[in-house]
């Protein structure tokens, strides 16, 4: 379920069965009146309405990304208000009705009395809120590391896969007596990938600039291996760097390209990587030669690079983040990624 919709959903049902259950109760006794009834079916919408209030207070002052030992002053605070507010209510509804007791105007005590309860009310439903948010973030995070685990283990297969180092080490031999020098730069290259994947930590993120040097050496031994048959484009934006990425995200997507796209081709091809910034969102965009076939249209099985980036970006950005792939004229693929600004 929509987590906004089950928000309204239990603000409207639990606001409204705590005021039933407040005229029930004031029914049981004997002084029970009609004013009693009508004031506490006016109050559920206050209710309502301050606690949403609240809610927007909390979100817009990050309250939610701060930890519990942080929080429980000012969420005192904030709830004492709101019960000195809820009080003003209800002098002001009470005089409306003309139900108004005597003892609200001169008792300190009963005045005291009436905020505390109020306080302990707002501040049941603040540890109901933040709880409901922890155990949505921890779920969230135990799903995320799910996700991570089965991306580093289908990763490490497929940068160790004998067939993979087999093509790259021939490459390299190849070149040591034709060129050493470029040979030398070729295993460097070929560790800073199996580096990269032996250490690959349960970041979340990593930086723009990180992800692409992976993507360039992984590029370049690729090269050497197809030869003329790939041709490598770059045109990236200045401020990509800023960004924080999925790490091997883009990666993958590029190995993909090359093995589903490009690797099938007689003539090979090329893979550009364009990025773009715009209001805070990096545009990634990955075209690679060949024809994307949806999964039902498939032969063969064609691993887990699309479905784990999808995971992947709705775990960590929500719906702030989008993915889509497609073909376009003169077959060419296209792949694009967009991706907030991960410190908004």
């Amino acid at each position: 379920m929509n987590k906004k919709r089950l928000y309204w959903i239990l603000q409207l049902s639990g606001w409204t069965a705590y005021g039933l259950l407040n005229i029930y109760i004031a029914y049981l006794s004997n002084n029970f009146t009609e004013q009693q009834a009508v004031g506490q079916l006016i109050f559920i919408p206050i209710y309502i309405g301050l606690t949403h209030l609240y809610r927007n207070y909390i979100i817009q002052k990050g309250w939610l990304k701060q930890l519990i030992p942080q929080l429980i002053f000012k969420v005192i605070i904030a709830c004492l208000v709101l019960s000195a507010i809820d009080h003003l209510f209800l002098l002001i509804v009470s005089t409306l009705l003309g139900s108004l007791e005597p003892e609200y105007d001169l008792n300190s005590v009963v005045i005291f009395m009436s905020i505390l309860a109020n306080l302990i009310l707002y501040f049941l439903w603040s540890m109901g809120y933040f709880m409901y948010y922890y155990v949505e973030n921890y779920n969230r995070s135990l799903k995320f590391n799910a996700i991570m685990n089965e991306a580093e283990l289908n990763n490490l297969k497929s940068q160790l896969n004998p067939h993979f180092i087999f093509n790259a080490l021939n490459s390299v031999r190849a070149l040591v007596d034709e060129d050493p020098a470029k040979s030398k730069k070729a295993i460097t290259q070929l560790s800073n990938i199996l580096r990269n994947s032996l250490i690959l930590d349960r970041k979340r993120v990593v930086s723009f600039s990180d992800e692409l040097n992976t993507v360039v050496d992984f590029l370049a031994l690729e090269k050497i291996r197809y030869e003329e048959r790939l041709t490598t484009i770059y045109e990236i934006h200045p401020d990509s760097n800023k960004f924080l990425v999925p790490p091997l995200m883009i990666q993958t997507l590029v190995e993909n390209g090359i093995k589903h796209g490009i690797a099938k081709l007689t003539k090979g091809g090329e893979i550009t990587i364009k990025t773009d910034v715009e209001n805070d969102i990096l545009t990634i965009s990955i075209r690679n030669s060949g024809r994307y076939l949806p999964p039902s249209k498939r032969k063969e099985t064609t691993g887990f690079g699309i479905e784990n980036t999808k995971q992947r970006l709705k775990l960590i950005y929500d719906n702030r983040a989008s993915f889509s792939i497609k073909n376009e004229l003169d077959g060419l693929v296209l792949t694009t990624v967009k991706i907030p600004d991960s410190t908004l």
